[in-house]
């Protein structure tokens, strides 16, 4: 016979210690989890706190802090209804003003918000051109702006369209100015920005690839050109702007060197910045970037074609040490041809020290729908022309043509730099910034009573377009071909400044003397308001109201 089952009261009294181990256990289990889950919480927070600490120091990250603060409490402000409603008010006038000047400029023809129905007669078109042609314009010919239209000639626009050639031969000799290795490769693209873009790309896909990095932080000075930042915002990369302090204006690299952690993917200078025309002690940098084994750019969109041929020209380069590719760290450069390379704007190149550099910037496709897709930069394609005319300029000058170009344009910045510097009417009013050593010179005013912005206004009523700065308040004049071989601009740019001095003065002078408000300007309004806000949605609104004008029919 068979043992008789046990009573259901003890079979429940035996099974429930099984059960209740059971939970015990799995309760053990997640609160390990729970544990590890914290403690890697808790390294990750005190790794990036260590890298935080490290980066900006104690005093540092306390003034991090205290502006984020400032700038939300300041962003609380705007958004209470009474603030909103007057800011609201003020961008829809803003607004309305940058209309106004816009359409000023634009002369009265017929506005074509849609297809005409029949096609226009070739002798209406000609009319319609020539009425626009006709139309109120910078005098960018006779050397009156500063920068923007790089041009290189009457002779070299008529030869622009000799012959079609591949980019790759004007890669090859950007190469070769730049003192680049046997194996470096490089890539023709639209601009400035578009070479800065891929240059950071190439550098995130080389850290994820070669060190699995998935939170990429890049370094770059306070006076890089905005496109990095572009890049930054682009790619989901965290930004680090190392400071560049006065008197020199250049990267502090011993800030640099503490703002370097392992989710570095690129260091960066400048040859020359775009505020200042500083130049960066790519040398230094150089040396940094080898022994952290990270990628370093340089930024020589606007150099271009100046500085590999400073030397040549006469110039004094830099006495850090090589700019370029002799530099071993430096691993990618940007170089606008269509600045002082004198190409048809929407040229440049960006530059790697070897092929597999430039890979990292490829998009490739392969199981595409419509066929396999490749793409070597941002835009799907380019066109031809563009890149035939840059060719064909960089044939027409020659190294010759090029150094006598840098000749030219040096000089008259040198001319420029000193009558700032030694002019009695000038001098102890306005002061250069830094040590210029390429095409652009700087400068602002050491006179309290003096705005420096007012200066551009009056400068700009006297149809001379100079570059407004801000952090420090500033005006640069970037010299160009034109500027520096038209007869007299030079010296009539310095005439103008000086009358322009004087007449502030005088009027700062009235003013005291009448006991009157200082009125400022249009340029006076928008960098002082820029400068004194800590968070600055509002003037983003007035930019984005500026750009939304352009593409108002």
């Amino acid at each position: 016979m068979g043992s008789s089952p046990l009573p259901v009261s003890l079979q429940s009294k035996l099974q429930r210690p099984v059960q209740v181990s059971r939970l015990k256990s799995f309760s053990r289990t997640l609160d390990l989890i729970r544990n590890v889950v914290f403690l890697l919480f808790v390294l990750r927070f005190t790794r990036q706190s260590f890298y935080f600490l490290r980066g900006y120091g104690p005093v540092g990250s306390l003034l991090y802090f205290y502006r984020a603060l400032r700038k939300r409490a300041y962003q609380l402000f705007l958004r209470a209804p009474g603030v909103r409603s007057q800011v609201d008010k003020q961008i829809a006038a803003t607004k309305a003003d940058i209309e106004s000047k816009i359409a000023a400029d634009i002369p009265e023809t017929s506005r074509n918000l849609s297809l005409p129905a029949e096609p226009w007669s070739p002798e209406h078109l000609r009319s319609e051109l020539a009425t626009l042609a006709a139309a109120k314009r910078t005098r960018w010919e006779e050397g009156k702006v500063s920068g923007a239209v790089y041009h290189g000639g009457d002779e070299l626009i008529k030869c622009l369209s000799c012959r079609a050639q591949d980019g790759a031969e004007v890669v090859a000799m950007v190469l070769s100015l730049f003192n680049a290795p046997p194996e470096a490769a490089g890539a023709t693209t639209s601009g400035g920005t578009e070479s800065i873009l891929m240059a950071v790309l190439s550098a995130r896909n080389k850290a994820y690839h070669e060190r699995n990095v998935t939170e990429p932080e890049l370094i770059i000075p306070s006076t890089a050109h905005a496109a990095f930042q572009k890049a930054a915002e682009y790619f989901k990369i965290k930004l680090h702007l190392a400071p560049c302090p006065a008197p020199a204006y250049t990267v502090s690299i011993p800030h640099v060197r503490r703002l370097i952690n392992p989710n570095t993917i690129l260091l960066v200078g400048s040859c020359p910045n775009y505020p200042h025309g500083i130049i960066d002690p790519i040398a230094q940098l150089s040396k940094l970037a080898i022994s952290h084994s990270i990628p370093l750019h340089v930024d020589c969109c606007l150099g271009s074609f100046l500085v590999p041929l400073l030397s040549q020209a006469g110039f004094p380069t830099s006495l850090s040490g090589p700019l370029d590719f002799r530099s071993p760290g430096v691993t990618s450069i940007s170089v606008d041809t269509h600045k002082y390379g004198f190409a048809p704007k929407g040229n440049s190149c960006i530059l790697y020290r070897n092929t597999s550099l430039r890979r990292y910037q490829y998009f490739i496709s392969p199981s595409w729908s419509g066929g396999v897709y490749g793409s070597p930069s941002i835009a799907g394609s380019r066109p031809g022309a563009l890149i035939a005319g840059c060719w064909a300029s960089m044939m027409s000058l020659g190294v010759s043509g090029y150094v006598s170009a840098t000749n030219k344009i040096v000089a008259a910045r040198q001319t420029l730099q000193n009558a700032i510097s030694e002019h009695p009417d000038l001098k102890g009013t306005l002061k250069v910034i830094g040590d210029p050593l390429v095409s652009v010179v700087a400068f602002l005013s050491v006179d309290p009573a003096i705005d420096i912005y007012d200066i551009a206004d009056a400068m700009s009523k006297r149809e001379w377009h100079l570059n407004s700065l801000q952090d420090p308040p500033g005006l640069h004049v970037a010299v160009t071909l034109p500027m520096a071989t038209s007869e007299g601009a030079v010296d009539s740019l310095i005439e103008d400044l000086v009358s322009v001095v004087r007449e502030e003065k005088e009027k700062v002078n009235a003013r005291v003397r009448n006991g009157e408000k200082v009125k400022k300007g249009s340029t006076a309004q928008l960098y002082g308001v820029a400068g004194s806000l800590p968070d600055k949605s509002v003037v983003e609104r007035v930019v984005v109201a500026y750009l939304d004008t352009l593409y108002k029919a």
